[in-house]
């Protein structure tokens, strides 16, 4: 096996730089090796230290944020982007649930037996507005049982989300907003409970689940519609069982392309690919001056600034400076 020296950087407090998704796949195919000096740098969106790393950097991100090639050579997120540099790998891949839901061959009839329950609601952030508000619209048909953080209902938040699921025929799978594209674990939990999610949130989200697997929200003109919809399938079994025996992936083009060889082809491209890191490029201090100018709200060391001004008052002159960045301002 070729051997890869790797690192990690800005990932959620806990992540694991030796048992993670990225370190056990590409162990499939490599030697890897965790490194304070790496030929390649896997970071997320969690702060601002790959900055300090002036090797090839791969942007991964789970969350609703786009990929910026002035700052990283290659990214995977969950984005419908034709580039060579980039990967789509939505986060739900990342989860144990994927591959239980795509094997799924369990009886239709003992499923319904457990479905004592109407519908369940697992959050921790209650500023997503749009499921707030769907939750207090469907809770004057029936309870929903509110198992997380917000607007719990059932005493205290639950510790096995999947496992709580399988007593309810639905689940309310609203992303935190809405873009094409953006599908996080939500619905994946959903199918895997065998509950029928009731879903919010990638407008093409049928694009790689199945229609006529769950309730996509986007189909309809308003709430009111959802509901009514939800109804007709509460009160008719025949109805529910059709659903729940729908495959939940049906597109085989997304089940290839989130296949571990496939991933893993991604990165030996990377890795046979003799590239200048963009971290060494002339114009590496440019997205600092963006971040400054344009607005793009990111935080960086002051020092970094400071290196910015100098470098464009130098390259450009002191006037073409003004006229080329500051003036775009106003």
């Amino acid at each position: 096996m070729d051997k890869i020296k790797i690192n990690f950087t800005d990932f959620y407090d806990g992540f694991d730089k030796e048992d993670n998704f990225f370190t056990n796949l590409l162990s499939k195919r490599y030697s890897i090796g965790i490194s304070d000096n790496p030929d390649y740098l896997i970071y997320s969106n969690f702060g601002n230290d790959y900055l300090n790393y002036d090797c090839i950097r791969i942007f991964y991100t789970g969350e609703n944020i786009r990929p910026n090639f002035n700052r990283c050579d290659y990214a995977l997120s969950f984005d419908y982007m034709n580039d060579h540099r980039h990967y789509r790998l939505p986060i739900y891949r990342l989860y144990g649930e994927y591959d239980n839901v795509l094997n799924q061959n369990e009886c239709i009839d003992e499923i319904l037996k457990d479905k004592l329950k109407f519908c369940n609601y697992i959050y921790s952030n209650s500023e997503a507005l749009e499921r707030v508000h769907f939750l207090k619209k469907l809770s004057s048909y029936k309870k929903v049982d509110s198992a997380g953080k917000s607007m719990n209902n059932v005493g205290k938040p639950v510790i096995d989300k999947v496992k709580f699921q399988k007593n309810y025929k639905f689940t309310i799978a609203f992303e935190n907003s809405s873009y094409p594209g953006y599908t996080t674990e939500k619905i994946l939990h959903a199918f895997a409970a065998n509950t029928i999610p009731i879903y919010w949130g990638n407008p093409d989200i049928t694009k790689e689940f199945n229609p006529n697997a769950f309730v996509s929200v986007h189909d309809f003109d308003d709430f009111d519609q959802v509901i009514d919809r939800i109804k007709e399938i509460d009160n008719n079994d025949d109805l529910f069982k059709k659903y729940i025996s729908a495959s939940p992936i049906f597109n085989e083009k997304i089940r290839n392309s989130l296949t571990d060889d496939n991933i893993l082809n991604f990165f030996e491209n990377i890795f046979l690919t003799e590239k200048f890191p963009v971290a060494k490029s002339l114009f590496k201090y440019r997205p600092h001056l963006n971040d400054i100018f344009l607005g793009q709200g990111l935080k960086v060391p002051w020092y970094y600034s400071y290196k910015t001004f100098n470098f464009y008052i130098k390259y450009y002159g002191l006037k073409m400076f003004i006229r080329r960045f500051l003036l775009r301002r106003l």
